[in-house]
């Protein structure tokens, strides 16, 4: 009779076990898709603003040709960034995301060393493509910083579940593990949207 005890003691706590290893297995497998989904927005959001690029290159150029230097960093830093993937799946690979992340700041001071060359050319300021095409620059750059910090907390989110006790008991053995987060040196400046400023600037100095 013991021995029969025990044995349902024993069922009874393996039926326990993979009902809990089942509840958080999928409570890790929901938050490993959530992060990619959040991080597919994030990668929607800078595809966007690399597609306003080579327009707005094309705009200023036709005004201000003259800036080669600006114009060529910007066109090489979208270059960049255009060969640079790091899809969801790759999401685990710290180097490929801080080298991803490295690219798109470029990019985002290439754009600001743009901006404010234009403002010494009323001309173009004035011109309508450029002032649409700011607009749309600045509303992407905003969607790409609550993009960021969308991501941002469904990595912190899953990495709490896979880090915490007893979830971290289990966690590896199911194949699940912390992932790298959204963090870059000049991040302050990347999170903030460019200044758009369409006020009269004097024209340079011949």
């Amino acid at each position: 009779m013991r021995r029969f005890t025990g044995l349902i003691v024993v069922v009874v706590l393996v039926v326990l076990v993979a009902l809990w290893g089942g509840s958080a297995y999928n409570r890790f497998l929901a938050g490993d898709e959530n992060v990619k989904a959040a991080w597919s927005e994030v990668l929607n959001q800078y595809q966007r603003r690399a597609d306003l690029v080579p327009n707005l290159v094309k705009t200023v150029q036709g005004y201000a040709n003259q800036e080669k230097d600006v114009l060529t960093q910007v066109t090489e830093a979208r270059a960049k960034v255009g060969s640079i993937q790091v899809p969801p799946e790759t999401l685990n690979d710290p180097a490929a995301l801080q080298k991803f992340q490295a690219a798109q700041g470029e990019l985002s001071s290439a754009l600001s060393r743009l901006l404010v060359v234009t403002e010494n050319y009323p001309q173009l300021k004035s011109d309508a493509l450029f002032q649409d095409l700011m607009t749309q620059l600045e509303g992407t750059e905003n969607r790409i910083a609550t993009a960021r910090n969308r991501s941002i907390q469904a990595v912190q989110e899953y990495n709490v579940g896979v880090r915490r006790f007893p979830g971290n008991l289990i966690a590896g053995v199911l194949g699940f593990s912390a992932k790298p987060n959204f963090s870059v040196e000049n991040e302050a400046a990347i999170s903030t949207a460019p200044k758009v400023d369409f006020g009269t600037s004097p024209a340079p100095k011949p």
